[in-house]
C-alpha cells in the first residue's frame, strides 16, 4: 500500500512526479522497528526483529527476513538485500506485527487515516428514494486515495437498507460490512459500507456509512484530491 498502490510515488499511475524522473525499476527497502512473528500449526516459525520491508513497483509491500531465520519455510531470495528471502504470505497460518494479527500484506509506515467531521454535503439516492441528504458528514483522508464521506446512520435511510454478505478488510480501517438497498423490490447490490470495529486511527467513522458512486447516484461535495 501507499508507496507502490492506488496513486502512490512509486505505484503505475502516481499522483505526483520525480525530478529527475526515477527508474521504472527503483525499489526501495528500508528496516521496520517491528517484531515480526509467524504462526504455522500452532508453533512460531518466525520470530525477529531483523524483517526488511520492500516497496517494488508491480508488487504489493512485503517482508523480507534473513535467510537463517526462516527454517525450512518456501523462500524465494530478494536480490535487492543480499542474505534476505521472501516468504509467501500464505507458507503460514498467520502473521503477527507486535502482536497484531496481519491480514493479507504488512501495514505501510507511510499510509495515514485521516478523519475530520465537515459540513460537506452528502447526498445518495436509488432509483425513487434518497437514502441520505445532509451536510453532517465525516470526511476520511487516505494515503495515495480519494478522499470520501461517511455519515452517521442517524442521517440514513436504513430501512432501505440491508446487510449482504460481502466483506473486506484494510489494514487501516479495518473490516467492513457491506449493506445493499432494496427500493420497491430492486436491490442494489453493495451500494454502501461501513466498518463496526475500525482500528483507533479509524474511531470516528465507527459504524458510519459511505457510498459507492458505481452503484448508486452519489453528489459528494469532496475537495479536489490531486489525484485525478
Amino acid at each position: 500500500m501507499s508507496l507502490v498502490a492506488g496513486r502512490g510515488p512509486l505505484s503505475s499511475d502516481p499522483a505526483g512526479w520525480f525530478s529527475p524522473p526515477l527508474p521504472a525499476d527503483v525499489v526501495f527497502i528500508e528496516p521496520p522497528p517491528r517484531r515480526i512473528q509467524a504462526i504455522k500449526d500452532g508453533r512460531r516459525v518466525i520470530d525477529t526483529e531483523r524483517a526488511l520491508l520492500v516497496h517494488r513497483r508491480g508488487r504489493p509491500l512485503s517482508y523480507a527476513f534473513p535467510a537463517g531465520e526462516v527454517g525450512d519455510l518456501p523462500a524465494e531470495a530478494e536480490p535487492e538485500a543480499p542474505g534476505f528471502v521472501h516468504v509467501p504470505w500464505d507458507a503460514v497460518d498467520s502473521w503477527l506485527e507486535e502482536g497484531r494479527e496481519l491480514v493479507h500484506y504488512p501495514p505501510n509506515p507511510y499510509h495515514r487515516v485521516d478523519c475530520r467531521p465537515t459540513r460537506r454535503r452528502l447526498r445518495v439516492s436509488v432509483a425513487s428514494a434518497v437514502l441520505v441528504d445532509t451536510d453532517d458528514t465525516v470526511i476520511l483522508f487516505e494515503t495515495s486515495l480519494e478522499p470520501r464521506l461517511y455519515v452517521d446512520p442517524a442521517c440514513v435511510h436504513t430501512d432501505l437498507l440491508r446487510r449482504s454478505d460481502t466483506s473486506s478488510y484494510c489494514n487501516y480501517k479495518g473490516f467492513a460490512t457491506y449493506w445493499s438497498a432494496v427500493v420497491d423490490g430492486h436491490v442494489v447490490e453493495d451500494v454502501a459500507w461501513s466498518y463496526p470495529d475500525p482500528p483507533p486511527e479509524s474511531l470516528p467513522i465507527k459504524g458510519f456509512f459511505s457510498f459507492d458512486p458505481a452503484r448508486a447516484d452519489v453528489d459528494a461535495e469532496l475537495p479536489a484530491s490531486g489525484l485525478t
